[in-house]
């Protein structure tokens, strides 16, 4: 194991994910934060866009520019909105800068799939070389990737959660229903109605209900890999008055011999050796404050023996494991670290 110092440009670095990653990569013990980048920001101070890296991150918010990401950088965190970030990871590859794409723009696998739920593809020439980059699922590609498709957030918990019970063949994949609650930041940090104060910190609601959301083509995806054929499910997204977390609360029909104990040692299997992923004990559930601001994530599992259905549960920090966190977690793999490093935080409780 190499024990230079790994040069790591971050992208659409003044947003919140953009943000954890200068968190997470400034305390990384191999990784040193050389290109700073942002688009509207650009020319101002790192510390008066983001005032919590004042007295810890000296210099200005850069434009970006693939020449000079490439001639200063061996790897870059792409932090930019769906759409607009795959043009930017082209010009990144083209370069051969190692790339982290915490977009949806490499996700899904089908193309045809990615023009349905988010329009034309910016950068279909590189498509081919997209590596999916959950990390506890894809270690082996993971080590060799030169475009990691960092997942989603909701994906991540929703996968995790459901993984080892379909794989396991301890549920049926016909009918599943995911619940899932959001802490706001999920939703980026340009302002808008739906995300002010006012409107968020006293209800709860659902939305884009109806097979509606984004990551539904994503979850859908990955866990037919683990069922072994296609599946359809209903996936529910709720935004909750907090800032970070998500709490995943999955229902599926029982197959026979599936138990709460069944499914918990199941996920331990699968899990095994992850420095993230804890199973709980059986009649303990996961709290997103036990997993605030940290890489780590908590799946549970119960069995409703009347109605016959397995409850599959799973919390995590959104912009942590959910994003930034996940994306160093798989650079780690990538550039031959522990997989661990720099990522050993527990959570900020209370």
């Amino acid at each position: 194991m190499s024990t230079e110092t790994i040069r790591a440009a971050v992208v659409g670095a003044t947003g919140y994910t953009g943000a954890e990653l200068l968190r997470l990569l400034h305390g990384h013990p191999r990784f040193q934060i050389a290109y700073v980048a942002g688009h509207s920001k650009a020319g101002r101070p790192i510390a008066e866009v983001l005032p919590t890296f004042t007295g810890i991150l000296s210099g200005e918010v850069e434009a970006f520019d693939a020449d000079a990401i490439a001639d200063r950088a061996d790897v870059a965190f792409c932090a930019l909105p769906h759409g607009a970030s795959a043009p930017s990871v082209a010009a990144l590859r083209d370069r051969g800068v190692t790339v982290f794409d915490l977009s949806a723009d490499f996700r899904l696998a089908d193309l045809d799939v990615y023009a349905e739920w988010y329009g034309e593809h910016g950068a279909p020439e590189r498509h081919a070389e997209r590596t999916y980059g959950l990390v506890e699922l894809n270690r082996e590609a993971l080590a060799t990737a030169d475009l990691v498709a960092v997942p989603g957030c909701y994906p991540t918990a929703s996968i995790l959660a459901l993984w080892p019970a379909l794989e396991s063949g301890l549920v049926d994949p016909r009918g599943l229903v995911i619940d899932a609650k959001s802490g706001v930041s999920g939703a980026g940090r340009s302002p808008s109605p739906k995300t002010h104060l006012p409107e968020t910190a006293e209800g709860i609601r659902a939305y884009k209900v109806g097979g509606q959301h984004r990551h539904t083509p994503e979850i859908e995806q990955e866990l037919s890999r683990a069922a072994g054929a296609p599946l359809r499910l209903t996936f529910t997204p709720h935004l909750v008055p907090m800032t970070r977390g998500i709490l995943v609360t999955a229902y599926a029909m029982a197959a026979p011999g599936a138990t709460a104990a069944k499914l918990t040692e199941v996920a331990r299997a699968r899990y095994a050796g992850s420095p993230s992923v804890s199973v709980l004990e059986p009649g303990q559930h996961p709290d997103t404050l036990w997993v605030r601001g940290s890489n780590r994530v908590h799946v549970a599992y119960a069995l409703d023996e009347r109605a016959g259905r397995v409850v599959a549960m799973a919390t995590i920090d959104n912009l942590v494991k959910g994003a930034a966190g996940q994306a160093v977690q798989g650079a780690n793999v990538r550039f031959g670290l522990a997989e661990g490093a720099g990522l050993g935080m527990s959570a900020t409780w209370p």
